[in-house]
């Protein structure tokens, strides 16, 4: 009988570890659809909603593209200091791009900005830094997609829509990051 319990109550952890698992991520044919028609050309400006959780591509001042992101996990307000989870607002300029970063290709922008290093310096506190747009983990299976806001203050995506976005984002691209 002792057995039976036991054997009952690991089959029921099983699924409970199954049922949560699950719920961290967004199956493929949740995430996967059809591909609109390649952009041609490089965008002029990338616009980011945080409340509205959506980022656009824009090319001669039109929203060509725009996409569902996740962001910080403690979005409301802007970036104050490491660690607070918080994905900065302002105008940034596309600084860098990593395709062997610890996410789907990374487009970095150029924060932080002076003054966010000068209020950071007279707080003692670090301002943070290292803020991407990027796919999501690489050893999360292609085709996932983490739920939430999960990132440490960056903006993240699928890896389909990172390759897109990589292809027509040229470093010194404009990103506009609105409350």
């Amino acid at each position: 009988m002792k057995r039976l319990a036991r054997l009952l109550a690991y089959l029921a952890l099983v699924a409970v570890l199954g049922l949560l698992t699950a719920s961290l991520f967004i199956p493929p044919e949740e995430v996967d659809t059809p591909p609109p028609p390649a952009l041609a050309g490089k965008v002029d400006r990338i616009v980011i909603e945080k409340a509205a959780r959506r980022m656009q591509l824009l090319q001669d001042g039109k929203p060509v593209r725009s996409y569902r992101i996740a962001l910080g996990f403690s979005p409301a307000g802007n970036k104050d200091r490491q660690g607070d989870g918080r994905t900065p607002e302002g105008e940034f300029k596309v600084d860098r791009r990593n395709a062997e970063s610890a996410f789907h290709l990374s487009i970095g922008l150029d924060y932080p900005k002076p003054e966010n290093r000068a209020r950071a310096a007279a707080g003692g506190y670090s301002p943070g830094g290292d803020i991407f747009i990027h796919g999501q983990p690489n050893g999360l299976a292609e085709g996932f997609k983490l739920r939430g806001d999960w990132t440490a203050g960056c903006i993240a995506l699928t890896n389909v829509e990172m390759r897109e976005i990589w292809a027509v984002t040229p470093i010194g691209t404009p990103v506009e990051i609105r409350p």
